[in-house]
């Protein structure tokens, strides 16, 4: 290249033209000496690695940290339309991979989010579609995390989009299965408006018998089904007539109606899962002196989520490890006592004992109800839930499904994201295409980042109400964090794996080799004075700079 005043550079596949010092120039002018070059590489961040609905997180806490939260929600809401519920219920895989929990704490991601999502209601920004109409007419099943979030996905894109919801009202599991205590009612009525606002159309108590046919009769021309999980399992128990049974499910749903139902003063949950502290936290709430869990197994492999068991013992929920209930007869229980084997399958003593209580809740799992795709021609059911493939399509053209009716872990994030990407295939396949998703990027592990440049900062405890208040109420147990705390969260964020501005790059290197380029917000090597010594990797904090080896 010539000598000139001006250069034109890459970066991201995009070209820059820069202004360079006097002699300066980008040609690839390496000398033998150098066996290696600086490049500048983004990385995939491990919290957005572990979101199942596929959050940019690092990129909404980047705007946060800024102060600019309307920026930071709404590239949240990109791929999440519920963040004030999320923030609440989700149950953060991302933070259990954030990388900074290897120096003090990990980030306080979903206090983050939840401060967004609550700040985005209090403000009233709306939700912004991307397309103009299609003509196309979408049918979503269901009115839960996985069914809205699709609407939402499918009415940013143009689509109509009409849900059938079988119950009263929308929320599905969030609002059926989630105690008020977790999630306030106002908080998620208000972000499923937001998407309502969107055109979409809700239609409560309006049960699809047949998929097919309410397809065909609505002039549909896609469906999907995101059919929660709403019957309880039950667990064959020899009981006498006066025994007082009901399923947790059924438990939690009717907490939704006018009149709580009555369990009596001491009441046993049997199972060991999130939804059986629920079950037994509502009971405590509903005046009962003894809520009592009865699990076959020990603490260490209950699947319920350790912070639900530590909140359930503070407010006065008993647990009752290694043991089964093998009768039940009006108010008296025969329990027996197990024992684990090396396996860690609990096996029978018969070593028995009795416990009174007035009711018996059973938290052994939920179904689904997936009478609407009898008779449907290729389609597939194994083990209680639908088969799809990586379009989520079931095996009948058209007809895409997720949420708790296909494998995979039952939580609400899983179902925002599952919702997303049906959307995503829904309107590539509309279109004659599929959808592709992006590669992959290197996973930014901790051994990529250069902590020394950070120093401790300990993750932000979010409040709770007071133990006593707890147990009496439905009030909202864990509080949100105030503007101070979450901008703190935010800039906790290392930003693992990608470049944000530090300077470092360009203040260490020895022959000012680094530019910064103001038309890329970013920086570039000017590989006429680099050496390739790779002191801007080794000072590079957040690891996104790599040296590779010279071409030819």
């Amino acid at each position: 290249m010539t000598q000139t005043d001006t250069a034109l550079i890459q970066i991201d596949s995009k070209p820059f033209a820069i202004t360079l010092e006097p002699g300066s120039s980008l040609a690839n002018k390496t000398g033998s000496w150098r066996d290696r070059r600086p490049v500048y590489v983004h990385r995939l961040p491990p919290c957005n690695h572990a979101c199942p609905a596929g959050e940019n997180i690092q990129q909404w806490l980047y705007h946060a940290e800024s102060g600019d939260y309307e920026a930071a929600w709404r590239e949240l809401v990109k791929d999440n339309p519920l963040p004030a519920t999320m923030g609440r219920v989700c149950y953060h895989p991302c933070e259990t991979s954030c990388n900074r929990g290897q120096i003090d704490e990990t980030v306080g991601i979903h206090g983050v989010e939840r401060f967004l999502g609550d700040e985005a209601i209090r403000q009233g920004w709306s939700l912004q579609t991307e397309h103009e109409p299609t003509g196309k007419r979408i049918l979503v099943v269901g009115a839960g995390p996985s069914g809205l979030s699709a609407a939402y996905q499918l009415a940013r894109r143009g689509h109509t989009v009409t849900i059938r919801e079988a119950g009263p009202m929308a929320g599905g599991m969030m609002r059926f299965g989630i105690p008020r205590y977790r999630l306030p009612r106002d908080i998620l009525d208000a972000e499923i408006q937001r998407i309502l606002d969107l055109g979409v159309t809700l239609v409560c108590d309006a049960k699809v018998a047949n998929i097919l046919d309410e397809m065909r009769d609505g002039g549909f021309d896609a469906a999907f089904l995101a059919v929660g999980a709403h019957i309880g399992k039950r667990a064959y128990i020899p009981a006498g007539e006066a025994a007082h049974i009901l399923d947790a499910v059924s438990l939690l749903r009717d907490m939704e109606g006018e009149e709580p139902p009555l369990l009596g003063r001491r009441v046993v949950v049997y199972g060991g899962g999130n939804t059986a502290m629920d079950a037994a936290r509502t009971a405590k709430r509903l005046g009962a002196s003894e809520a009592i869990v009865v699990y076959r197994r020990n603490r260490d492999r209950m699947p319920a989520h350790d912070f639900e068991v530590e909140e359930a013992i503070e407010e006065g929920v008993m647990m009752k490890w290694l043991s089964t209930i093998k009768h039940v007869e009006g108010g008296k229980m025969l329990l027996e006592k197990m024992a684990l084997d090396e396996s860690g399958f609990p096996q029978p003593t018969g070593e028995t004992e009795e416990l009174e209580a007035d009711s018996l809740v059973l938290a052994l799992g939920q179904d689904s109800d997936l009478s609407l795709l009898d008779g449907v021609p290729g389609l597939e059911i194994e083990d209680g839930v639908v088969v799809v493939d990586e379009r989520m399509m079931t095996g009948h053209e058209g007809i895409f499904a997720g949420g708790d009716m296909v494998p995979a872990e039952r939580t609400v994030t899983v179902g925002v994201g599952h919702g997303k990407q049906a959307a995503r295939n829904i309107d590539a396949w509309l279109q004659g295409a599929q959808f592709t998703h992006a590669a992959v990027p290197e996973l930014a592990d901790f051994d990529k980042l250069n902590t020394w440049y950070y120093s401790d900062a300990p993750k932000t405890v979010a409040p709770q109400l007071d133990q006593i208040r707890r147990q009496g109420s439905f009030d909202e147990v864990t509080l949100g964090l105030d503007e101070t705390n979450a901008l703190f969260e935010a800039r906790r964020c290392l930003s693992c794996g990608n470049c944000f501005g530090c300077d470092n790059c360009y203040g260490v290197c020895p022959d000012n080799a680094v530019l910064k380029v103001a038309e890329a917000d970013g920086y570039a090597f000017d590989l006429d004075y680099c050496k390739g010594c790779g002191i801007c990797v080794a000072e590079c904090p957040c690891g996104a700079i790599e040296m590779v080896p010279e071409a030819g």
